[in-house]
């Protein structure tokens, strides 16, 4: 058991979204994954809710990037200063240079060594006495509260923001597992294609998130049912700003070909699953977490696709970053991963 004090933190390093665990205090800060920069000093404008509110709308002097990319790294130097500076937010006046915090981050289950590596840099140069990854499927687990360490299978798939991280999983480890690059930026762009071509109307990625969580739906049949929507962007014919309304339906519609993709991966998962851990998953069922797991109907679809009972996690968005700040009890569960 580590015995650290209060310094012990999990980090769900999300490419949409960072959530903060601190033992013995729980979450103690989401953010969004964005840092905006001034381009002529390099310097960091904001970080976080206001750097996300600044996409799109910022001027040639100031950049607003997501330094994450599908799960993993995709600008170092951001990266360790946004983990930095929400390190330095979480736990405010307790951090001093004689209590470095030790950090396990979630990495997706098909990372490389030298992306794993990239990771655990990154939260020792961020202020980290010492770094650990965990597969995020494992973590998300954990934090679902399934019997990870028990003599049966359990299932989760993971639906974050870059990835989708499907594992079935037995005695502490990873038996069968799929890493896609399909989740929800992927919903977005598909969103944000769908418009563009249909209506010729150019709509940002916020608006196109907006659209996915308001009024999106995993089955095109019931999203007939669901309000529309008002989307605003740029007629690309014109060139003048203008409103939409957008049904449901046509969201559905939009981000079909991503959740058949999410199907796909779970199939291929179980399918390399032993008889008996297959048994145990139909006893037991599938436990969605993430954010795509708020998506409506998405536990139904899958259900009647893989002919598997499917659930939805107690709290999906806040899965990954409980099981890492759980997995902070025990060494042995962060040095085999």
């Amino acid at each position: 058991m580590f015995s650290f004090g209060t310094h012990n933190v999990g980090i769900d390093l999300g490419t949409a979204n960072t959530l903060v665990y601190i033992e013995g205090k729980g979450i103690v800060l989401r953010e969004p994954s964005v840092v905006a920069r001034n381009t002529k000093t390099n310097e960091i404008v904001a970080v976080g809710q206001e750097a996300k509110e600044m996409l799109g709308r910022t001027p040639v002097s100031i950049k607003a990037i997501r330094p994450m990319r599908d799960g993993v790294i995709a600008d170092y130097e951001t990266t360790v200063a946004m983990i930095k500076y929400y390190l330095d937010k979480a736990l405010g006046n307790t951090r001093g240079s004689s209590s470095k915090p030790y950090v396990t981050i979630g990495v997706p289950s098909g990372v490389t060594a030298v992306e794993r590596r990239a990771v655990i840099d990154a939260a020792r140069v961020a202020g980290a006495r010492d770094a650990y990854v965990l597969e995020e499927p494992f973590a998300a687990a954990i934090g679902a509260g399934l019997p990870v360490n028990e003599p049966t299978g359990s299932m989760v798939a993971d639906l974050g923001g870059g990835t989708s991280d499907i594992a079935t999983i037995s005695l502490g480890d990873i038996v069968s597992s799929r890493s896609i690059r399909m989740a929800g930026d992927t919903m977005d762009e598909a969103i944000m294609n769908y418009i563009r071509q249909n209506y010729s109307v150019l709509i940002g990625e916020q608006t196109a998130e907006r659209l996915k969580m308001e009024i999106s739906s995993a089955d095109v049949e019931s999203a007939k049912e669901l309000e529309d929507a008002t989307a605003r962007g740029r007629d690309l014919v014109t060139g003048l700003p203008k409103t939409i309304q957008v049904p449901a339906e046509d969201i559905a519609i939009a981000i079909k070909d991503v959740i058949s993709d999410i199907i796909v991966a779970i199939k291929e998962t179980l399918e390399e699953t032993s008889p008996e851990i297959a048994a145990d998953v139909i006893d037991h069922g599938i436990v969605l977490t993430g954010g795509g797991a708020m998506l409506k109907n998405i536990d139904t679809v899958i259900a009647e696709s893989t002919k598997v009972p499917v659930f939805i996690a107690p709290e999906p968005l806040d899965s990954v970053a409980l099981g890492t700040g759980e997995a902070l009890k025990s060494i042995d569960v962060l040095k085999n991963n």
